[in-house]
């Protein structure tokens, strides 16, 4: 995919070395799709490629009224994706390892700035890919993939233990409840709660204290590397064990259960099978 491909997100470039990722899928609240992460993919090379990119902030579009809304996963939307795009997606990388180890990996700072409902890979992602969160007061996230009767992705079944303790993770992957922002600064998942007139512009100022003059980039470039290389194979791993699993539970009876009630708006009714 090239860059005047992008057509699910906004990329722009700031000759200061500023760059902004928008989440711009408003008709679907900002739900990812296999096209998105490639999206994503894209712009995140072109930044390791340019020497004047020095950090990256991701938010999402105000029309969607949400950072976003989770994956997108039909497979109507899917045949209709052209020839030369499938051709650069993997449709059984559901835990998305190839875009979650190039974000682990991107040596440059990267800034989330959550300014909606943040649910399933919409805070996965952030949480493993971004260096520091921002989350705007209205705001919340939703680890929902027990209510989806599936697992976690995008290596986050490690990182959030990692961040937060085993039996705190656990207690929030297996209720899948709701988290407002104030209750995801206090339990370290975002690093501060703004009023949702000042995110993006807190985000930016953030953004300006990490490139030169006010901070030597190759210096912050190279903490970076130190503090993630250690982590890649487990990261990897994760991904892979991930898969392992989201591939399986898309093959239960509790997952067609959850994807019905999507539909009928009615609590599923999981046996367990």
């Amino acid at each position: 995919m090239k860059i005047e491909d992008l057509s699910e997100i906004i990329y722009e470039k700031e000759e200061n070395g500023i760059c902004t990722i928008t989440l711009n899928i408003p008709k679907r609240r900002n739900a990812l799709s296999f096209v998105t992460f490639l999206e994503l993919w894209t712009a995140i090379d072109d930044m390791e490629k340019d020497k004047n990119a020095k950090v990256l902030i991701i938010t999402g579009c105000k029309e969607a009224n949400a950072f976003s809304s989770g994956g997108y996963f039909n497979m109507k939307y899917v045949t209709s994706i052209p020839p030369e795009i499938m051709e650069e997606v993997d449709l059984m990388d559901i835990a998305q390892k190839r875009l979650c180890m190039k974000l682990w990996n991107f040596n440059k700072p990267v800034i989330a700035a959550i300014n909606g409902l943040a649910v399933g890979v919409g805070i996965t992602m952030p949480l493993v890919g971004a260096d520091l969160i921002y989350i705007s007061e209205d705001a919340w996230l939703g680890f929902y993939f027990v209510k989806r009767a599936v697992i976690p992705e995008f290596s986050s079944s490690f990182v959030l233990p990692f961040l937060i303790g085993f039996h705190k993770a656990k207690e929030i992957i297996f209720f899948g409840d709701k988290i407002p922002a104030h209750e995801a600064e206090r339990l370290g998942l975002v690093n501060k709660v703004l009023a949702p007139d000042d995110l993006m512009s807190y985000a930016r100022e953030q953004a300006f204290r990490l490139i030169p003059p006010k901070a030597p980039s190759l210096s912050l470039n190279r903490t970076k590397r130190v503090m993630h290389d250690y982590f890649k194979d487990v990261i990897s791993k994760t991904l892979d064990l991930e898969n392992e699993a989201l591939r399986a539970s898309f093959e239960t009876s509790d997952f067609r259960a959850a994807t019905k009630s999507l539909i009928t708006k009615k609590e599923p009714v999981f046996k367990g099978k």
